[in-house]
């Protein structure tokens, strides 16, 4: 790509997201878009606007950025401002370099004369400001070298100040004075074989009571809850349905017919007899909650399995429990910190050991192999969907196919379209493989699903891209010369190459991919849709515009690629620091305003998330380093074996910042739960705050027997 297109790219990319922003700034102002760009507000019941209609274009960005940390932590929680952490470091890193790589590397390269770039047609203006443009041998070289040091030293500086800021912040948030129910319970697992003549349940207490005398309150054991939760999912269903029914029937006495029409639908999907909806939901609902009643009292009394919660009457007792070994054999008596009474995937919680360890070692090889192995299906995937194929497999497509508009329009986006939609199913894919290792909370899961898709895009899209480019590029010279060494040096010299399409792929994220963020025309429009076409009653709306959490789990990986090629391009190619600078600011900003007022956080884990972004930062930051070690080599460098020591120092700092820092995350210190509560935690009330929703009474208030009937079972001494 040539300066002229890259530049036209640029500013095309530019003027859609000022577009984007100011389309932001117009929808946000109308009343009826409140719940689009600003759900998180409404949901914490405050107002939405606060003179809105009368602020500049750019009043988000003032607000975003008078916002602190404390604000962050108030209205979003602990792991939204561990990410902006994140971003901040980031940003810290690309800016200290930037100022200092910028004004020194940029005039040594553009001034330099290399014989490789003079000869090289396909070098550009912006090639021509790269490490490529340097000779073999040079002495300028020297200062790239340095400029190696120079960026990890930054990286190295700038992780620890954020880990030990991480470490305050989470240290802080566990010491707070409020209850968290998660704080007075452990998970039990992998308990044994129950001896005769006791239940589980006395057999867990019986366990604790003796173990933790003083401190034991009660324990919960787990059920199989399928039955009962295909049951209650049911209910929910005809409830929902038997409210939408009659708001229809209401609406209809207004449109219509005094007397109103009653609707009508069929049993089954698509045929059956027709019935009343609101008659058949009412006989459905009592029909449920009768068979809910049923099956709840033997989920309780015949469902258990060999997993349990167990409270105590303090968090100091609980938070020691969780990390003491309290059986001889590792595949008994299996005891962690509990999850968060939200975040529990309570269908793992009932595999034993040996299971888990089995299934995550074959997650690990399906993951190993997507990642080695992803260009088969997506070639097969780009095969299927030519056009020729097409109407080979669907014989009756042929006359539609075969109109010169279709088929022009086909032949041009249809393997493109297949080819995003099978990457779009990838997340999905890794979430629902890291479900299956048998984790017990939704935050693990998304902090083992985050690190596949990051070695994954690392591995797919910045390796693959960089390898196969180069290779495309000097094809025919390795086809003359297909020798070890010509490969070498052809890939090493055509490597900077790449740092074009790099530049615009940075571009494209931070100008198209923030500006959607912020307009959120997406979501506006999906909403807009379903509430003229779909949504009949209030639940219905408020479903429709429910804004979901960040996203952590393709967000975070995302991010750590960007970082990924513009660490290894900043001394290679130090014009893409600025566009990694833009990047990281605009996201900084985009997405503060978005913790402020629109998404939800769906599960609070204090910074997990924290030591994993570190660890790959520092991945990040080695590949850059090996990588120098090779350009240096292919430049023919004498003094390149003094880069060496470089990715040493990094696996060593990495080292040092898990010792150090690293149990504190894994493992709640017990100096940070010692503080006193500033009330007196309801034990009763943490108890039943880890009761399943489909066996939790307060879940069906209208059914007032049902609910005396729970009260029975938890007075009876059962496991819920």
């Amino acid at each position: 790509m040539d300066l002229s297109s890259f530049l036209t790219s640029l500013t095309t990319s530019f003027i859609i997201f000022v577009i984007f922003v100011l389309i932001f700034t117009w929808l946000s102002r109308k009343p009826g878009n409140s719940v689009i760009y600003y759900p998180n507000r409404i949901v914490r019941g405050l107002e939405p606007y606060e003179g809105v209609r009368t602020r500049s274009p750019f009043a988000w960005i003032k607000e975003s950025i008078t916002s602190t940390e404390a604000d962050i932590i108030s209205i979003s929680g602990v792991d939204t401002a561990v990410y902006f952490v994140f971003l901040s470091t980031v940003l810290g890193i690309l800016v200290s370099s930037g100022t200092l790589l910028l004004p020194s590397l940029l005039p040594i390269a553009g001034t330099a004369k290399s014989k490789d770039a003079n000869s090289n047609s396909n070098f550009t203006s912006l090639e021509r400001l790269s490490m490529a443009n340097v000779e073999e041998k040079s002495p300028r070289l020297w200062a790239f070298l340095l400029a190696t040091y120079v960026v990890s030293f930054f990286t190295l500086y700038m992780l620890w100040k954020a880990y030990n800021h991480v470490s305050e912040l989470r240290g802080a948030a566990l010491s707070a004075p409020g209850v968290k129910p998660e704080q007075y319970a452990i998970l039990v697992r992998d308990i044994p074989a129950v001896p005769e003549g006791q239940t589980r349940k006395e057999q867990v207490d019986s366990y604790f009571r003796s173990l933790h005398a003083d401190t034991f309150y009660r324990s919960m054991v787990v059920t199989d809850n399928k039955e009962v939760n295909k049951i209650w999912e049911d209910l929910k269903k005809y409830r929902k349905k038997l409210a939408r029914a009659e708001a229809i029937f209401a609406a209809s006495k207004t449109t219509g017919k005094p007397e109103g029409t009653r609707p009508m639908n069929k049993k089954s999907f698509l045929c059956g007899e027709k019935v009343d909806t609101i008659d058949y939901c009412n006989k459905m609902i009592d029909t449920l909650v009768s068979k809910l009643e049923t099956e709840q009292k033997n989920t309780i009394r015949e469902k258990q399995q060999s997993s349990a919660f167990v409270f105590f009457t303090n968090r100091i007792a609980a938070t020691s429990a969780a990390q003491t070994i309290h059986a001889k054999k590792v595949d008994t008596w299996t005891v962690v910190e509990a999850p968060e009474p939200r975040q529990i995937i309570w269908s793992n919680l009932k595999m034993k050991f040996y299971q888990r360890q089995l299934r995550q070692d074959i997650v690990y090889v399906i993951v190993a192999l997507t990642v080695l192995f992803y260009m088969i299906p997506i070639t097969f995937i780009s095969a299927f969907t030519t056009l020729k194929n097409l109407k080979k497999i669907l014989p009756f497509l042929k006359p539609v196919v075969d109109q010169p508009e279709v088929k022009t329009v086909l032949e041009a986006y249809l393997p493109q379209v297949a080819l995003i939609v099978f990457l779009a199913l990838l997340p999905k894919l890794l979430m629902f493989l890291s479900k299956a290792e048998g984790i017990p909370s939704l935050s693990h899961v998304v902090r083992a699903s985050s690190g596949k898709y990051f070695y994954f895009i690392i591995l797919n899209v910045f390796i693959g891209v960089t390898i196969s480019g180069t290779l495309l590029r000097t094809i025919k010279e390795i086809q003359k010369d297909a020798t070890f060494k010509k490969i070498v040096d052809l890939l090493g010299k055509n490597l900077p190459l790449s740092a074009t399409f790099f530049l615009t792929f940075v571009a494209l994220k931070f100008f198209i991919g923030y500006g959607l963020e912020l307009s959120r025309l997406v979501p506006f429009i999906i909403f807009h849709l379903k509430r003229k076409y779909l949504c009949k009653t209030e639940a219905e709306v408020k479903e429709a515009w429910a804004p979901g959490d960040i996203n952590y789990a393709t967000r975070v990986p995302n991010d750590l690629l960007i970082v990924t090629i513009v660490l290894c391009y900043s001394v290679i190619a130090p014009v893409i620091i600025p566009f990694g600078v833009a990047y990281f600011g605009v996201g900084w900003l985009v997405l503060r305003n978005q913790a402020l007022k629109v998404y939800v956080p769906s599960y609070e884990s204090y910074g997990r998330m924290w030591p994993h972004m570190h660890g790959r930062i520092l991945a990040a930051l080695i590949i850059y380093q090996v990588t120098m070690i090779g350009y240096f080599s292919i430049k023919k460098f004498l003094y390149s074996p003094f880069a060496i020591p470089l990715p040493i120092f990094s696996i060593i700092f990495a080292l040092m910042c898990r010792r150090k820092f690293y149990n504190s995350f894994r493992y709640t210190p017990l100096e940070v739960v010692c503080a006193k509560t500033k009330e007196t935690p309801n034990l009763e009330a943490i108890y039943k705050a880890y009761i399943p929703p489909c066996l939790s009474s307060y879940k069906f208030d209208e059914t007032q027997e049902f609910g005396h009937a729970l009260s029975a079972f938890s007075k009876t001494g059962s496991s819920v």
